[in-house]
């Protein structure tokens, strides 16, 4: 397994496009374990221009979805494809998620994942934002893998 993965490898694992496709790439991964997922929040976000206008945040739900997928990423990544070909990861819960200062256009925020436990088709994760080393976010949550209708 390779320490990073690409957009376009990302695409392979994730049914996710643009402009819901919020991670560049996946580094530092360490398998079914951890990974920092990048996020480049520019000025030209699809969520920019109406949140909020002349004062532009990231909103903490897709910072949240950002979580998410860099979760759903670095297990699709982790196991067997035969396990997620014609899975969807949907989130099941989110828990203790605070925002500690807002997201702002053009910044590079980095998202230090880390999958605390599985049990079945159920994962656990907790992660950690930051931009510049300045923490922004942290949460936990829950995924499920389901079959594709």
């Amino acid at each position: 397994m390779s320490d990073s993965i690409n957009k376009n490898e990302i695409m392979n694992l994730l049914p996710h496009r643009e402009p819901m496709l919020l991670i560049e790439k996946l580094i530092n991964i360490k398998k079914l374990f951890s990974a920092t997922a990048i996020v480049n929040v520019k000025k030209d976000s699809f969520y920019v221009q109406g949140h909020f206008p002349g004062q532009p945040v990231m909103p903490g739900v897709l910072i949240v979805e950002a979580f998410g997928q860099a979760a759903a990423a670095l297990t699709a990544h982790g196991i067997d494809k035969t396990t997620y070909e014609n899975k969807l990861v949907y989130l099941m819960s989110v828990e203790k998620a605070r925002f500690r200062n807002p997201v702002v256009p053009d910044c590079t925020l980095e998202l230090n994942i880390e999958a605390i436990r599985s049990h079945g088709r159920v994962w656990k994760y907790k992660g950690e934002a930051f931009v510049k080393g300045k923490k922004m976010a942290d949460a936990q949550w829950s995924a499920t893998i389901v079959d594709r209708k």
